[in-house]
């Protein structure tokens, strides 16, 4: 999001590399270095850098930066879900990206950051901006158009992790999960008992595994439940550049394409 709305007028360094979980990151001293030379930097907040082992609050204050004044969550002004089971219940779900409203937030905060920051730019940073919006309120207007035509008892969208409430929410589309959130425990029998039972009493076509986790829970779902895995989708990290699904564009387009595809299956 960043480098669509600011273009070449940074140098833009992404802390998490493309691929990794951004749940429980151990920053390289590369990261420290360049977060303290850094005018600005974004994070997403609601729990996600800053739960579990709170890395990002440590590299914060290794690198002498202040909130509010140096770095800022992008998440600002979305309205949180919270997590629902486990011992991180009540803490708020960090993945409200999966929602284009939201990503539409996301990129509001980074334009008015990034314009206080640098202000001989602020005009070419309103236009990006502007052109991202009309962007991302077309695929969203096309997701909400989408997921209309499945049967209720075909419409749920079963992933590893619990990382789609808030497409859920936003597009209409119940969904469950193996765990909730990325931890050290997950993917236990009992969780996956628990799936496969859900599954029984619907006629669920098609199942998603995430691109950032190991397959192998859902594949003990898919075996026990004869439900196949039709397509890997996107959550915590973009595709390599290049790739489909390389931005934050193309991963929700990939996500709500590939999931409305596995759910009408015949």
């Amino acid at each position: 999001m960043t480098e669509e709305i600011a273009g070449d007028r940074i140098n833009l360094h992404s802390i998490v590399p493309v691929g990794r979980d951004p749940h429980d990151y151990e920053p390289l001293p590369e990261d420290v270095e360049t977060s303290t030379e850094a005018d600005l930097v974004f994070y997403n907040g609601l729990n996600l850098e800053t739960g579990g082992n709170a890395w990002f609050n440590n590299l914060m204050d290794n690198a002498d930066k202040e909130e509010g004044e140096d770095y800022f969550a992008v998440s600002q002004g979305v309205d949180p879900l919270y997590l629902e089971e486990g011992e991180d219940e009540g803490q708020q779900d960090p993945h409200a990206w999966m929602s284009l409203e939201n990503g539409m937030t996301y990129a509001e905060n980074i334009e008015e950051q990034l314009s206080e920051k640098d202000p001989e730019n602020v005009d070419y940073y309103e236009e990006n901006l502007n052109n991202y919006l009309d962007e991302l309120e077309d695929l969203d207007q096309e997701a909400k158009d989408k997921f209309n035509d499945i049967p209720e008892d075909e419409k749920l969208l079963v992933t590893s992790e619990g990382a789609f409430k808030y497409f859920s929410q936003a597009y209409d589309v119940p969904a469950t999960y193996i765990w909730e959130i990325n931890t050290e425990e997950e993917g236990t029998p009992e969780q996956t008992t628990r799936v496969v039972d859900q599954l029984n009493d619907t006629n669920v076509q098609s199942l998603f595994v995430e691109t950032s986790v190991n397959p192998s829970s859902m594949q003990s779902v898919s075996q026990d439940s004869g439900i196949p895995i039709y397509s890997e989708i996107f959550t915590d990290s973009v595709a390599e550049s290049g790739e489909e699904g390389d931005s934050y564009y193309a991963m929700m387009k990939w996500n709500i394409d590939r999931i409305h595809e596995g759910l009408t299956q015949e």
